[in-house]
């Protein structure tokens, strides 16, 4: 029993059920909140990245989502990084109110955090915090949640690679604020349907809305599928129209082998100026396999197709390819460790390839990285 047990119980702030009582236990705080039907749980990502460039294309912008924070124009990118902290409290019954809150700190809480929220500046994100009810097969929540879109997330611990994906972090958004309603259509289907301020809106910066619709299916258990859709004016010259379109399939061939699927296509009206549409596209493949039961590999290919430079910002049309190799050791279920090797390819090396520490731009980038996490 930890001493923030004790002094709630001696204070009567909380009571200690029976049973452990009666075993002549006293509970420890996760006991007393499990009894409650209160889940709190959390992780620790700490890593090292090093790549043969600055990290910042020609243009000045990053090219890794998560490593902009530390990307030192003139100087390789050579850092160990506090990616992410994070803690997560919920309760969620499968009938009645409930909620969650998933505060993130870390470097990256500075790269997913909301326009209204302190984006690009904060040091601890509002990830997700919604109140939820649920009745029957539908649930609805409200506040602010994680995308649908994409076959990585966030959290850490839940991605297969060390390295987020082109895609997670230039084809989709992060977190929506708004309200969602899922309705378990069959044991295996949900469908899903909601509206929101935007891609990355806690502050909604227009007076319109975005539509937000998705499925889950799952028709054998070799074969799961999602999909989603947003449609919705945005942040741009005369609020012009985003859509975006993401599916994600994936097959599970043997018990120790899996394959995963992602596809984005995306819009933007009036991008770089009144009048222009904005068009982006790319792939994503993943191969995981269990070694044994403490050794993973994971292999990830994957493009992107900016056809405008937009959504990279470089301005120039770019089609941006990489290759990553993931090699994890997990001696205990709370703990992981992981080893990276990675090499992205840009096709426009000039306007739009990677910056070099002398000033220079070259088509390729080569980078490895060691990661740790660990979970409680």
């Amino acid at each position: 029993m930890n001493k923030l047990t004790s002094s709630l119980i001696l204070a009567g702030v909380i009571s200690v059920p029976s049973v452990a009582m009666a075993d002549g236990k006293v509970p420890t705080l996760s006991d007393v909140l499990g009894a409650s039907g209160v889940t709190m749980s959390g992780y620790i990502d700490a890593g090292y990245t090093n790549m043969d460039s600055t990290g910042l294309f020609t243009t000045g912008g990053a090219t890794r989502v998560f490593d902009a924070p530390n990307a030192v124009a003139g100087k390789k990118f050579d850092s160990f990084n506090l990616n992410q902290v994070s803690v997560t409290v919920a309760k969620q019954p499968t009938s009645g109110f409930g909620g969650v809150v998933n505060l993130t700190g870390g470097q990256d809480s500075s790269v997913i955090g909301s326009v209204g929220a302190g984006a690009g500046t904060q040091h601890l994100d509002f990830t997700q915090a919604y109140v939820s009810y649920a009745t029957g097969p539908m649930t609805a929540i409200l506040g602010k949640f994680a995308t649908l879109a994409g076959a990585e997330v966030i959290p850490s611990m839940s991605d297969t690679n060390y390295s987020r994906s082109i895609l997670f972090g230039y084809a989709i958004p992060f977190t929506h604020t708004g309200a969602r309603v899922t309705y378990a259509a069959s044991d295996t289907v949900s469908l899903i349907a909601g509206i929101n301020n935007g891609w990355d809106q806690v502050q909604d910066q227009n007076t319109d809305k975005t539509l937000e619709l998705g499925f889950t299916a799952a028709p054998s258990k070799m074969i799961s599928l999602a999909g989603s859709y947003y449609g919705g004016k945005e942040m741009a010259a005369a609020n012009g129209n985003r859509s975006l379109v993401d599916l994600v399939a994936t097959i599970n061939a043997t018990d120790a082998l899996s394959f995963v699927l992602n596809y984005d296509n995306g819009s933007q009206e009036n991008a770089l100026a009144v009048g222009s549409k904005a068009k982006w596209d790319g792939l994503a493949v993943y191969a995981n396999y269990m070694l044994s039961d403490m050794w993973r590999v994971s292999f990830r290919t994957e493009y992107l197709n900016d056809k405008q430079g937009y959504r990279t910002g470089t301005g120039v049309p770019m089609k941006w390819s990489e290759n990553t190799l993931t090699l994890a050791y997990m001696p205990a279920k709370s703990f992981e460790f992981r080893g990276e090797v990675r090499g992205d390819h840009s096709n426009n090396g000039v306007a739009a390839g990677f910056k070099q520490a002398d000033g220079t731009s070259k088509s390729n980038q080569t980078s490895f990285g060691l990661e740790a996490i660990y979970k409680f």
